[in-house]
């Protein structure tokens, strides 16, 4: 074992590590990487197998494979940017090589009757095999060079830091923990790995950072080998316990009990014409016990498209006014917010409420006296992330209900707590998404939050016909909503650009409204897009809604919010490029009336795997739970839960998806931890989450 570096600082500092000097410990430092232990946690985004050599003229288009052979031809290729091409023949056939990014040096390493052997992604090219930018390294001639006995591990990494710096730094630091001068504590209870037949911390970390030759490469390829679910169960409990500490934080503050009935009630339920379902009078009960607790509400509500979560949140803001108190409501976007700011004006002015509305468009003497008004004590406040802004003060803040939650961090929804003047007081949460949410995500993005779920669809809903239809027939979708509003329908059609793209072949909403309008001469068509100023965008949307328009063009922000019971017939375009969820989001736009309802997935072929699988659930179901969980499955938890909440969900092992046999088992061992081992819970945060902590403390 070579002898570490005299007077290199303390024994975990990243410079005793042979090959760490200032400008690395920097750079691994500011990926969270502070001592050689973390470098055991620093784990593996995948293994490549380059165990075995394939023939080039064996190779297949789709695959990942390595191969050598002699380079016959090599040019820098000038279009709109140069590329180094490279053209390898091993006798059984011949592959190009193609390098976006190259420096000049490269050109003459890659030159021809050098012997390379090379490690990429194979595809199909216009010539033939091509690989982009695989890795490489030369052979000497007449020498053989063996090939890998295992698999190969591949490191998260960023630039300046490559491969081979990782290995070499994960191999001294296994070393340390092999010789005892690093030590791992085991933070599992030691019942769950022997129940679960889990391997001890630091047989999971050497197996998973270097796997022996005789390893389950099907297994660790999958992520499903015993040595990965042993760590994953501690991620997950980490996260489980960190949302966990955080909601326990909340609810042990204080909160005004909102014991006073509503005296409005009964007249708001007379005015809305129609009777509640027995969902969301259970819900509503449910969160009726907690607004009478001195403790603050926080409870997640969810349910499918249009199973009439507004109600209750309109219910439960007019307990909390009753009460003599505040209620903020905030939604992700303007136009979701102003479809509330309609609801809940044509709601609450009869009753002598009336809604405040703030945005960041909101500018000059209208934003001075909106501030003064939520200052003064206005009852209903509704906005977008501009009621989270400073400046922005409540007198007696009771209530804050965040739409669409998962468009927001957890720290955002605490700032807007966070605005009462009342600092002795905590605001009650309700927190509502429209996106039905995977039970196996919500037990680790939501832990420690009490759920509401509205599962059953207001009486005369009818299910929604869909469809897939390639853009070939787009002539044949033209003439059918042609049909619909010639029978009094109206319809949308949805693209997902706002203008023209060379980078992505995508119809742009303005000239998908332009064609429309021409092929269609007796339709009144219009367009709505978030550039649009708000006025504008209101003004489109009420014509709609008022039978004005009969066709509206759109993008993706009338995903959310708006309710135009009339509307029968949904167009999606280019419908393979979005996810399950939005395209879910999308379809519940229709068959809010008594209409029998169709949703048309227009699609650009040929459709890949992924995409033939999401258009084919959404023809199969209307279920958005089942069509939950294949999203979660199909996309992974970042993209269920939206960009702006993945900080917290950037698992290194676990998966949600494939790991829900394993969340049974966290709930009980993380109240445990809870309970009787906090100081173990602290070592479980630091060491998966480690500074991304505080942002499960804001």
């Amino acid at each position: 074992m070579n002898k570490q570096p005299e007077n290199a600082g303390p024994p975990d500092a990243l410079t005793r590590l042979r090959g760490v000097g200032p400008q690395l410990e920097s750079r691994l430092k500011n990926l969270g990487i502070h001592a050689p232990r973390d470098l055991l946690f620093h784990l593996p985004l995948r293994y490549e197998d380059r165990t075995r050599l394939t023939p080039i003229g064996v190779l297949q288009p789709g695959s990942r494979a390595l191969f050598e052979g002699e380079i016959e031809h090599s040019a820098i290729v000038r279009g709109r940017r140069a590329s180094l091409v490279v053209v390898v023949s091993d006798g059984t056939g011949r592959i190009t090589l193609r390098f976006f990014h190259f420096r000049a040096h490269q050109k003459q390493q890659l030159s021809r009757g050098v012997r390379i052997r090379c490690f990429g992604d194979v595809r199909a090219g216009y010539q033939g095999l091509e690989s982009v930018h695989p890795s490489y390294q030369r052979l000497k001639p007449g020498r053989d060079l063996p090939v890998a006995d295992r698999l190969t591990p591949v490191y998260p990494t960023t630039e300046g830091l490559g491969q081979n710096t990782w290995i070499n730094l994960t191999d001294q630091a296994l070393q340390q923990m092999k010789d005892g001068s690093l030590e791992l504590e085991e933070l599992l209870p030691g019942a769950m790995t022997k129940n679960m037949r889990l391997p001890s911390l630091g047989e999971a970390i050497d197996y998973i950072h270097r796997p022996p030759p005789s390893a389950d490469t099907e297994a660790l390829i999958n992520r499903n080998h015993p040595a990965q679910h042993r760590l994953a169960m501690e991620e997950l409990l980490a996260h489980n316990v960190s949302m966990q500490r955080l909601h326990r934080a909340q609810r042990a503050l204080d909160a005004h009990p909102m014991s006073k009935q509503a005296a409005h009630e009964a007249g708001f339920l007379k005015q809305l014409g129609f009777e509640l379902t027995g969902a969301q009078k259970r819900v509503i009960a449910e969160i009726a016990h907690d607004l009478v607790q001195s403790h603050p509400m926080q409870r997640l509500l969810h349910g499918d498209v249009g199973s009439g979560k507004t109600v209750v949140a309109a219910l439960a803001a007019l307990k909390v006014c009753a009460n003599g108190h505040q209620v903020a409501i905030v939604a992700p976007t303007e136009l979701l917010a102003e479809q509330h700011l309609r609801v809940f004006t044509q709601w609450f002015e009869p009753l002598g409420i009336e809604p405040v509305w703030l945005s960041s468009k909101v500018t000059g003497k209208t934003r001075a006296a909106a501030l003064e008004a939520i200052n003064s004590g206005a009852g209903i406040v509704i906005g977008t992330h501009a009621l989270m802004q400073e400046g922005v003060s409540f007198s007696k803040l009771g209530l804050v209900i965040v739409d669409e939650q998962h468009r927001f961090g957890v720290h955002q929804r605490l700032a807007l707590v966070d605005k009462s003047r009342d600092r002795q007081m905590q605001a009650h949460q309700l927190i509502m998404t429209a996106t039905p949410i995977p039970r196996t995500l919500a037990m680790t993005a939501y832990a420690g939050l009490e759920v509401s779920v509205i599962d059953e669809l207001p009486s005369g809903r009818k299910p929604v016909k869909t469809v897939a239809v390639s853009n070939e027939r787009r002539s044949e979708v033209v003439r059918r909503v042609a049909a619909a509003c010639s029978e009094g329908s109206q319809c949308y059609w949805v693209c997902t650009l706002i203008e023209e793209s060379d980078a992505i072949q995508a119809q742009a909403a303005e000239a998908v409204a332009s064609e429309l309008a021409s092929q269609l001469n007796n339709i009144e068509v219009a367009l709505v897009h978030g550039r649009m100023k708000a006025a504008q965008k209101q003004d489109v949307m009420a014509r709609f809604q008022g039978g004005g328009i009969q066709l509206l063009v759109a993008t993706t922000v009338i995903e959310v919010g708006v309710d135009v019971p009339n509307a029968s017939l949904m167009i999606i375009e280019n419908a393979e490029r979005l996810g399950l969820a939005q395209l879910h989001q999308l379809r519940g736009r229709v068959g809010r009336g008594s209409k029998r309802s169709s949703c048309v997935l227009l699609y650009n072929p040929p459709l890949g795997e992924l995409a033939r699988q999401r258009l084919d659930i959404l023809r199969r179901t209307s279920d958005g739970f089942k069509i939950a969980e294949k999203d979660l499955e199909l996309r992974g938890p970042g993209e269920v839960l939206g960009t702006r909440q993945t900080g917290m969900m950037q698992f290194r092992v676990a998966d949600l998806a494939r790991d829900a046999h394993l969340l049974r088992s966290i709930p009980p061992v993380a109240d445990s931890l809870l309970r009787h081992h906090p100081e173990q819970v602290d070592k479980l945060i630091q060491r998966w989450i480690g500074d991304a902590a505080r942002y499960v403390a804001a």
